[in-house]
């Protein structure tokens, strides 16, 4: 048993002193998006600041709590709040709570995010299929992502009990997960896109050559976490799915800014639609 195994238990035995139920699933709540937490019949929530080993949340945008309840007819545990590398943690710490997730018996994380809009209109080489560039406030479904601009959270010993040395990343978002959202999406006359996410390590925006060095790599998105949660959560054995609200637009007019606070407000409104596709593609598991 490694010392972060010792470190998870120690987690999981001081919340399962105050909440006894097993979670089905988990949810990660992104900037701005932790009004999904309003949704859940709360049973229990627990300060970040009061579990062994747990990382606090220092970003505006993010609370800190675990929130267990019921939604969509399941059990959950919900981040209120997550951790990013930006703040000055390591990878691993950033992914450190999908380690606890699962040891409290996840089978299945939702993650959500805010992001920044990086496809541009354009017409597929070679045929006549059209491509609509990203608007603030749409949502996408995340099929992939590109991380070699972050710092990978399994650098380090490989603990067996926890995962492979070397797990396969060919499927890090579950297709049948993105099938039933897209499907959910639909009966709810919800657009939604798919697409893959480019992660950074932030803090700051990036600039006008690297949204289109980022582009022409192939990412449809860019954003600052994500990324190392999902890889713990493949490492673990979990089935993913990610969505993220364009909350900023990369490739711009030359006089256009991006904010903070802009961020959170395209969040807030996009977050009634993402929450109903959450909350129904729990219930359908």
């Amino acid at each position: 048993m490694s010392e972060l195994t010792d470190r998870i238990n120690e987690s999981v035995s001081y919340i399962r002193g105050l909440y006894k139920e097993q979670p089905q699933v988990g949810v990660v709540l992104g900037s701005g998006l932790g009004n999904l937490a309003t949704e859940i019949a709360v049973e229990k929530e627990i300060e970040y600041d009061s579990i062994p080993h747990f990382p606090l949340a220092t970003v505006r945008g993010h609370s800190g709590r675990l929130v267990f309840g019921q939604l969509g007819g399941k059990k959950i545990v919900a981040m209120s709040g997550r951790f990013h590398y930006y703040e000055g943690y390591s990878a691993a710490e950033v992914a450190y709570p999908i380690r606890v997730m699962k040891q409290l018996g996840i089978s299945t994380l939702l993650i959500s995010n805010a992001a920044g809009g990086v496809r541009i209109d354009k017409v597929v080489p070679g045929t006549q299929e059209k491509i609509r560039g990203f608007k603030v406030g749409d949502l996408m479904i995340i099929n992939d992502h590109i991380s070699l601009a972050t710092i990978n959270p399994l650098l380090g010993p490989n603990d067996e009990e926890l995962g492979p040395r070397f797990p396969d990343m060919s499927e890090p978002y579950s297709r049948e997960l993105i099938t039933l959202a897209k499907r959910i999406a639909a009966e709810n006359n919800i657009s939604v896109a798919e697409g893959v996410y480019f992660g950074v390590t932030g803090p700051t925006f990036e600039t006008r050559s690297e949204y289109k060095m980022i582009e022409i790599l192939g990412g449809d998105v860019v954003g600052m976490s994500t990324v190392q949660e999902v890889i713990v959560a493949n490492h673990a054995g979990l089935k993913v799915f990610a969505m993220s609200v364009i909350t900023d637009i990369g490739i711009r007019d030359a006089d256009n800014t991006i904010t903070h606070d802009e961020v959170l407000q395209a969040a807030y409104e996009a977050e009634p639609k993402l929450t109903l596709i959450f909350r129904e593609l729990i219930a359908a598991l």
